[in-house]
């Protein structure tokens, strides 16, 4: 059941990554990945928010534009080694579960409970919040039960 995820110390997460750059399958193959790469302060920031166990939406960004699975924050935020430069953070992410069915961004666009979701209001930033409504709003248009 979805309640059973959802407590009020919980956040939830939707990053975004291009399919040709890191798929979910990859991922999910992966077993974990470091969240690395982001060059965003908001998105940095979204990151160091983040904490273990905390659930997030995976985004097939540019290609697909669809929510694909559900992932966990398995490390909280640390300083990232891709960065040449600069105060950057990344956090360990796993895969839990793919969505029975992918939930696309004009689905998203359409539906007046998504409205205030991040990834239309500003939708380049690569690392959002999204509200626990949200979150199981998304769960269930795409037909998954954690």
């Amino acid at each position: 059941m979805v309640a059973l995820w959802f407590n009020s110390g919980m956040n939830y997460w939707l990053v975004k990554s291009e399919p040709a750059a890191y798929a979910w399958a990859q991922f999910v193959k992966d077993g974990q990945a470091a969240w690395t790469g982001v060059r965003n302060f908001q998105a940095r920031n979204n990151l160091r928010a983040m904490k273990k166990g905390d659930l997030v939406c995976f985004y097939h960004s540019v290609t697909e534009k669809q929510v694909v699975g559900v992932a966990k924050v398995q490390k909280e935020s640390y300083p990232d080694a891709t960065a040449d430069a600069g105060d950057w953070s990344c956090v360990d992410l796993v895969p839990v579960k793919p969505l029975v069915r992918p939930v696309n961004l004009a689905e998203i666009k359409a539906d007046p409970k998504l409205a205030d979701l991040p990834l239309l209001k500003q939708s380049r930033l690569s690392v959002t919040p999204l509200s626990a409504a949200q979150f199981a709003h998304l769960l269930k248009l795409s037909g998954t039960k954690l």
